[in-house]
């Protein structure tokens, strides 16, 4: 399996990002300047981001004479790359001033005083009116302003090997309605075709937001409403049934072994895993995982792969028993963002006006099989043909959840890792799992908690 050491990947990218620019170089004290902080894949052939960064970037720099567009690429896993940008924004002085911020961490980064409202900026911006509402809400914080731009949206689910299931006498048209069907198709390829991982589903700390939500979010949400956190009552709920038994389908999967290796299933380097190896390499039948996963194999996603189309087929995740709407996703996304201690606020939006004129949206969407949150790339021709299975994944939008938009999420998403590494390392059982992590909400909240049996 590859390995990465974040560490010396932060060291390297800090280095580098003297070197890596777009066509240009310049320090926060440089009025013509614009640095930009993303991430970058853990996996060093997919380049599909870097690539288009690089070419707004260039487009930017030719419009606009005498400016230039600092790249600052940061090579990590999604956990150490928030943990990074958030030291850099902290600081005038290695405070970007434009920074690619998951939508989940928003709030939480708002209420640090990391971020700037947008508001001055959109209210003058016609390409605002083309985004969804959905995506507009996504990037908004508690106080009622926007505090990104949105480049994309994601849904979640069954991505199968049609030719592993063959091999397995299993349906190609697949369609498991219920949590059981799903287990019992990995345990007759386990049976049937040895040598093959049955079943993967993300979990533990190192695989970050991944393990929490295209892994236990897509099981909690599917076993009734408000599980995670009631809206109405605006308080973290505690001790449901609906909890344990998400933890229980996780110990059912590794305790069975139809899931990775347990060492490789707690990896950060999972995600990477399974994209650029697992799923390419047929040794992985089933994959609970995003929409995006075409980007990784199409010619400029690293690991090329022109018979995935063919090889894979997708599937809905169930509901728990079949409950309606019988389906469950999530949906997430990044945003461009301006931290607040930006040294050049007023460039880096001319930046995200770059970044998400239609054409570019539209460039975005095709080369990283995103799905799109502005009304007129949706309806473009070459985004309904860019990548095979969009129609599928868009049509999930519908029935897709959000993460609770709320300051305290990250920390309560923390503990949800926890609970999942522990179950799925064997270290406590699903009961003792979800009682340390009612503990730990209580304790976050001050014990202002709303408890469902």
């Amino acid at each position: 399996m590859r390995s990465t050491t974040p560490v010396a990947l932060f060291t390297a990218a800090v280095l580098a990002a003297g070197a890596l620019t777009g066509c240009g170089s310049g320090s926060g004290a440089d009025r013509n300047t614009v640095k930009v902080a993303f991430i970058k894949d853990t996996n060093n052939r997919v380049k599909v981001r870097d690539d288009y960064v690089a070419l707004v970037a260039r487009q930017f720099e030719k419009a606009n004479p005498g400016k230039k567009v600092k790249l600052i690429p940061v090579q990590a896993s999604e956990n150490d790359y928030y943990t990074k940008i958030q030291q850099m924004m902290r600081s005038p002085k290695t405070a970007p001033d434009l920074v690619y911020e998951d939508t989940f961490l928003i709030s939480s980064d708002i209420r640090a005083g990391l971020l700037r409202p947008l508001d001055p900026y959109l209210k003058s911006w016609d390409g605002w009116r083309q985004f969804e509402p959905s995506a507009k809400a996504a990037a908004r914080g508690q106080d009622g302003r926007t505090y990104g731009v949105p480049d994309g949206t994601d849904t979640r689910g069954l991505w199968f090997n049609r030719t592993v299931f063959a091999k397995a006498g299993l349906p190609a048209d697949w369609h498991p309605r219920t949590w059981d069907e799903v287990l019992d198709a990995a345990r007759t390829i386990k049976r049937k075709v040895p040598g093959v991982i049955p079943l993967n589903v993300f979990t533990g700390k190192g695989a970050g937001e991944a393990a929490v939500m295209q892994g236990f979010e897509m099981l909690l949400y599917g076993t009734g409403p408000d599980q995670l956190y009631d809206p109405a009552a605006k308080k973290w709920v505690t001790g449901t049934r609906g909890f344990r038994d998400s933890l229980r389908f996780l110990d059912t999967v590794y305790r069975e072994k139809l899931g990775p290796e347990v060492s490789d299933a707690l990896s950060p380097n999972i995600q990477t895993n399974v994209a650029a190896e697992l799923l390419p390499e047929q040794k992985l039948a089933i994959d609970l995982d995003g929409s995006w996963l075409g980007q990784q194999w199409q010619k400029t996603g690293g690991t090329p792969w022109p018979q995935w189309a063919r090889t894979l087929g997708q599937a809905p995740f169930p509901t728990q028993a079949g409950a309606p709407p019988g389906r469950v996703s999530l949906a997430g996304g990044w945003t461009w963002s301006i931290p607040a201690r930006a040294p050049q606020p007023a460039l880096a939006w001319k930046l995200i006006e770059t970044f998400q004129s239609k054409a570019n949206a539209l460039e975005w969407c095709t080369r990283g099989a995103q799905l799109a949150v502005r009304k007129d790339v949706a309806a473009d021709p070459r985004y309904l043909t860019s990548v095979p299975g969009i129609g599928f994944f868009t049509q999930l939008v519908a029935v897709s959840r959000y993460r609770p938009a709320l300051p305290a999420y990250p920390q309560v998403a923390a503990a949800i890792g926890e609970a999942t590494e522990a179950v799925t390392a064997g270290d406590a059982t699903p009961e003792q799992a979800a009682s340390r992590y009612d503990d730990t909400v209580r304790s976050l909240t001050g014990g202002a908690v709303l408890t469902k049996p």
